[in-house]
């Protein structure tokens, strides 16, 4: 055909009946990650968030005050709250019942208006209706006003009507599904995940009852959870699981309410150089921060600054400066307001205006308060400012020395770094390599247009014990702040970012997770944007060559895999350990760590903050007693350990 017979036929083929129009739950199963952020295990804990956060509205409004969850053997999961229960009624507008609406009709709820909850989590009104859409089945028991009504819904559309069940002494909703198992990835919730979640809630309710039963295991497995010190026993809970030592014997608590709107704020100080920020708006995490956390750092930089000048702690024309006042500092603010703003469904950031002004008058004047009565804990906080503050000036001269030396400048690059020669960011990829050896089979081994290879040279520093004015004197760490480009700290800046994967390449063994786990030390304190925007990456080098006779040879990542091949070759095989990468050559190292059609790579990401936070400071802090029970009860989970 000519150019003009398929430009014809295209258009013919591009008509009114190509324009697809997703009815209802359809678009939900056709784009979930539009819904729930992505298919992967994050997504379908997800689906539990959403039942239970429906739930926690209803804890809200003072209505319920026990919550259970259930891990079921068959994967389904139920959540069961003693709530009011959903209406009971027919919707006029859509003529059916209210419980299918809420389960079947998109933006369908009780948080639009007309009273039914002043303060919701559940804005979008999507939550029951989005599990529903991504589950293989939904059964729902509603108790209310004496009755008791099921209905069953499978993929989204109903299975077994509305129907009343007779009579009940119970009221509450029973919700249980069974995600689909042709959309996510995964289908085995996280006993331990959802753990996490429920305890969180239970610190942001004080006085409610969460409890999370798994049924799945030989011995059924039980937790309880409630808090009557709130988001003050929340504080306390983090410094403790940290392993750090806080400061001042009690966090330091205010809350103020205006126009319907609440804000309360937890806060402790401890003798780690890190800050730990979490915030939520309505029980939900906005891990993205928001106008709440923006008026609470004006407002603590603005009072900790006056309460310095005023007690002579700072000289006319001194200031402490943001990071300054926050090193140590673990602090939650929770925010609970009638008509909240987030930037999408999954809720990452709060954008009201009002709330930053209601956060920023509340701390500024009640901390302040706070301060003039307790002078000792004032003292305590302003001496770890000035450390801090200190600190922040030996940094800024080592990295002036460093400038001076060329070493920061971004036009510099590190000399060992043998650099590729694509510019585009998207297509680059820059591998961390440990040792000589390794770098020079990695350099000769790589496809220079689009890898690069830094070698690492000395000992990395461990940053959890570290200022940030140490990291500028460490010879480990200064050549791939050189290398990416894009700073650290204060001076971070993602647009200067040179390479789109960084990979760090290390040994099998024992020395290489070692290395691995202080290189993602430095960039989870240091440049966190890179772990959360998924620029992180771990190679997986295998971990035996096997041959039989002269022709074959395989390469296995595991014992298991090693065992299977053996096996797979009739046995009498021969299985090389490899001690590290140095010993392959560059045709070994690419085909089976650097080539892109055949290697692995592990993408690192933080699927829980709060977690993440606890394991960096648990394995790489100061406390050796607590790191010595995390390995005695985890060693027998450790494969491929060399010893």
């Amino acid at each position: 055909m000519n150019e003009q017979e398929v430009k014809q036929q295209n258009e013919q083929e591009y008509n009114d009946a190509q324009i697809q129009v997703l009815e209802g739950l359809e678009a939900v199963r056709k784009r979930p990650g539009m819904y729930i952020g992505t298919t992967s295990i994050r997504g379908l804990h997800h689906l539990v968030y959403e039942i239970v956060d429906n739930s926690i509205d209803e804890a809200l409004a003072g209505e319920c005050n026990l919550i259970t969850v259930t891990l079921h053997p068959d994967n389904s999961v139920s959540v069961l709250d003693d709530g009011r229960g959903i209406p009971s009624g027919m919707n006029e507008k859509l003529g059916l019942p209210t419980l299918e609406v809420v389960y079947t009709v998109l933006h369908a709820g009780g948080k639009f208006g007309g009273g039914g909850y002043k303060i919701a989590g559940g804005l979008h009104g999507v939550g029951a209706s989005v599990v529903n859409a991504l589950s293989e089945w939904v059964e729902v028991e509603n108790c209310r006003d004496g009755k008791k009504y099921t209905e069953r819904f499978e993929k989204g559309q109903v299975a077994r009507p509305f129907t009343c069940e007779g009579d009940t002494d119970r009221h509450g909703l029973y919700v249980r599904f069974k995600p689909d198992a042709t959309i996510f990835e995964e289908t085995v919730f996280e006993y331990d995940t959802l753990l996490s979640r429920l305890r969180e809630q239970a610190f942001l309710n004080a006085g409610v009852a969460l409890k999370i039963i798994d049924l799945r295991g030989e011995e059924p497995k039980e937790e309880s959870l409630c808090y009557e010190g709130g988001i003050v026993s929340f504080v306390e809970y983090l410094n403790s699981t940290r392993h750090v030592t806080p400061l001042h014997d009690k966090p330091i608590y205010i809350k103020d309410e205006k126009d319907g709107s609440i804000a309360e704020v937890a806060m402790q100080y401890n003798d780690s150089y890190n800050e730990m920020m979490i915030s939520f708006a309505n029980n939900m995490a906005t891990i993205e921060g928001g106008t709440h956390e923006t008026g609470f750092k004006t407002a603590l930089t603005k009072v900790l600054n006056d309460y310095a000048h005023k007690t002579k702690a700072l000289k006319d024309g001194e200031k402490l400066s943001g990071d300054d006042v926050r090193e140590g500092l673990c602090v939650i603010i929770s925010v609970k307001l009638t008509d909240a703003q987030f930037e999408s469904q999954t809720k990452a950031k709060l954008g009201n205006s009002e709330i930053r002004v209601l956060v920023d008058s509340m701390v500024s004047k009640k901390l302040e308060e706070y301060l003039e009565e307790n002078p000792s804990v004032g003292k305590i906080v302003i001496e770890k400012a000035l450390a801090a503050s200190r600190a922040r000036e030996a940094a800024r001269k080592a990295r002036e020395a460093s400038r001076k030396k060329n070493a920061l400048e971004v036009s510099t690059l590190p000399g060992k770094l043998a650099d590729c020669q694509e510019k585009d960011v998207s297509l680059t990829e820059v591998y961390l390599v440990e040792g000589d050896s390794a770098g020079g089979s990695a350099k000769d081994g790589r496809d220079s247009r689009f890898q690069a290879i830094l070698p690492l040279r000395g000992k990395v520093l461990n940053v959890e014990k570290s200022r940030l004015d140490k990291i500028y004197s460490n010879p480990s760490l200064i050549p791939i702040i050189q290398a990416l480009g894009c700073g650290i700290g204060e001076e971070f800046n993602m647009e200067k970012l040179r390479y789109g994967k960084i990979i760090i390449m290390a040994d099998a063994d024992v020395d290489g997770s070692h290395i691995r786990i202080l290189l993602l030390t430095f960039f989870f304190r240091h440049m966190r944007r890179l772990i959360e925007e998924g620029h992180i990456y771990l190679a997986q080098p295998p971990l035996y060559k096997i041959k039989k006779g002269k022709s074959q040879e395989r390469y296995a990542f595991s014992d298991a895999e090693r065992d299977a091949i053996i096996a797979e070759m009739g046995g009498n095989t021969e299985a090389e350990r490899y001690k590290g990468l140095g010993e392959m050559d560059p045709e070994q190292l690419w085909e089976t760590t650097m080539d892109p059609e055949r290697r692995t790579l592990l993408k690192v990401s933080i699927g829980d903050a709060i977690t993440a936070d606890e394991t960096f400071s648990l394995l790489m802090g100061d406390q050796v007693e607590p790191r010595r029970e995390f390995i005695e009860q985890n060693a027998r989970f450790v494969e491929n350990l060399d010893v």
